[in-house]
């Protein structure tokens, strides 16, 4: 099976720090997979990679058998979807939705001096109905809640029909039914085989949406575990990634965890 993206031996440093530490996965076509880890892990460090937002300190990083640091990373960034808190944050609060979602035909934030037909303008309508947000089209970016907002950066993702769909940790701040929600329209496409390959970062299995093929677990830079989703999320691998004792447990297409109960 070829593969959409690699990392090949990749070290991040900064400050003196290892944000990776010789990281080494390959993403296949057709897979999805969901990166677990915690705090300082380097779960977002692995996304700007792959979103060609960021270039590795040593080892390297391929993208469509391009090479990261040998191909113009403006050629690549069209065939990659991204959804985060950092691009959140880079949201003009006075952006309707609907421009949130459009504009990333173009790459950018913030309606300027760009034109849009109505194919666009449509595609931009029925992603945002697929989560569930449509009604939202005209409400500024700002006024809406965390999980409307999470909601509307999933439907920008697939705005330019990307080859590769990432995710950062897309329900963080929800509640409990926003999150149930969230999962519902992630498994709906993880379960399409036209949706492209999808990197999601969570800290949390009960997050994972059923129709998730593989799993990367991380500590401190580094892979405990990387592989199958029902090979790799194990009782074992989550406790050495958390650093205390978990059982996993599955329920269904679901998965849960909780910490072993000592005498």
């Amino acid at each position: 099976m070829s593969e959409a993206a690699a990392l090949n031996d990749v070290v991040v440093r900064r400050a003196g720090r290892n944000l990776l530490d010789g990281l080494s996965v390959g993403i296949g076509e057709g897979e999805r997979w969901v990166v677990l880890g915690p705090n300082g892990a380097g779960k977002s460090t692995m996304i700007r990679l792959l979103a060609a937002r960021m270039h590795p300190t040593s080892g390297s990083v391929e993208l469509f058998s391009e090479r990261l640091g040998r191909v113009d990373i403006f050629e690549l960034r069209p065939l990659i979807g991204l959804a985060s808190q950092e691009l959140a944050d880079s949201v003009p609060g006075h952006e309707t939705a609907l421009d949130v979602v459009v504009t990333a035909g173009y790459g950018v934030v913030g309606r300027w001096r760009e034109e849009y037909d109505d194919m666009d303008l449509d595609r931009a309508r029925t992603l945002l109905d697929a989560f569930g947000v449509l009604d939202l089209a005209d409400r500024a970016f700002g006024t809406l809640s965390t999980g409307e907002r999470k909601r509307v950066l999933s439907a920008r993702a697939l705005m330019t029909d990307p080859e590769l769909l990432l995710l950062d940790e897309p329900a963080s701040g929800l509640d409990l039914g926003g999150r149930e929600e969230l999962v519902r329209n992630l498994a709906r496409l993880a379960k399409d085989p036209a949706t492209p390959v999808t990197v999601l970062v969570t800290h949390h299995v009960e997050e994972i949406p059923p129709g998730y093929t593989h799993a990367l677990l991380l500590r401190e830079g580094t892979a405990v575990a990387a592989g199958p989703i029902q090979e790799t999320l194990t009782s074992q691998n989550l406790t050495r990634t958390f650093g205390l004792p978990l059982v996993v447990e599955q329920h269904g297409e679901r998965f849960s965890a909780r910490a072993v109960q000592l005498d």
